[in-house]
């Protein structure tokens, strides 16, 4: 079987079982099993695959028929330019979250040393990528959960410089908000009660803690606006990735907690992501 043969079956596989990136989603499976980037494979595409990468291509291949998630298959994904560890027990990062680092760094823009405090924060994606953008910044990551925390540790060494750490914590409790900040950003679990009965297939592989909002997917946020309202500077501001639909209701919170300016902002699919507010 060529490289060529083995990306169109890939393909239609995929296609047959429903899953929407099935181009996508076969162009990464190939690029795995053969360690190829785009031009090696468009120059390599009728070379045959070894027994090796057959067999690793049958394993990859029954598990993402099953809906299990690729990236979990994979252990790495993308985000804003740079790779990080997933799997079991930690939330996918997806590409409309990357609406959430671009709208902090142009809030950042202008400030120096600026201190970042990034709640609920899995993979560490978010803030890592804060880290990473703005090296003058010190960012401090918070998660609650151990077998979170195993890929945010792994995703610090690979990804950012030293000014970025992670805190065990919960924010039920105001972890590390003992302290003030030029921005607080979080990705909090948003997902309702009646959202979490219909679920994508991949999605129900992800950990509910990282998920499941409350019976109106708003617990998170109204929680870290009690405990947090007080860290954010005079200057600084607050940013919530939210759920399509949640837009309306996470910004009248935020104007109910006296944050000012408060604005919601579309991602690349045109869904209402990001809600953020200053403190005057």
């Amino acid at each position: 079987m060529t490289i060529f043969e083995a990306y169109n079956s890939i393909k239609k596989q995929l296609k047959e079982a429903g899953i929407c990136d099935d181009v996508f989603e076969a162009k990464q499976i190939i690029k795995h099993i053969t360690g190829l980037d785009n031009a090696g494979i468009l120059s390599s595409y009728t070379n045959e695959l070894n027994e090796f990468q057959k067999t690793n291509l049958t394993v990859i291949l029954k598990q993402r028929l099953a809906r299990y998630p690729l990236q979990y298959i994979l252990g790495r994904w993308d985000f804003f330019g740079r790779a990080y560890r997933v799997g079991p027990g930690v939330l996918i990062p997806r590409q409309d979250t990357e609406t959430v680092p671009e709208t902090c760094l142009e809030i950042l823009k202008g400030k120096e040393n600026p201190t970042v405090l990034d709640l609920c924060a899995g993979t560490g994606c978010i803030g890592i990528t804060l880290g990473a953008e703005r090296k003058d910044s010190t960012v401090t990551l918070v998660e609650k959960y151990e077998e979170a925390a195993r890929y945010t540790r792994d995703n610090i060494k690979l990804n950012a410089p030293e000014n970025t750490t992670l805190l065990m914590g919960d924010v039920f409790e105001g972890t590390a908000a003992d302290k003030q900040y030029d921005l607080i950003v979080s990705n909090p679990p948003y997902i309702s009660a009646n959202d979490m009965e219909n679920l994508q297939p991949e999605v129900k592989f992800e950990p509910d803690v990282a998920l499941y909002g409350g019976e109106d997917g708003l617990m998170f946020y109204r929680c870290i606006l009690a405990n947090y309202k007080n860290s954010v500077k005079s200057g600084g501001s607050l940013v919530f990735e939210i759920g399509y639909d949640q837009g309306n209701a996470v910004k009248t919170l935020m104007e109910e907690f006296g944050f000012s300016d408060v604005t919601v902002k579309k991602d690349i699919s045109h869904n209402d992501r990001v809600v953020f507010g200053t403190v005057k």
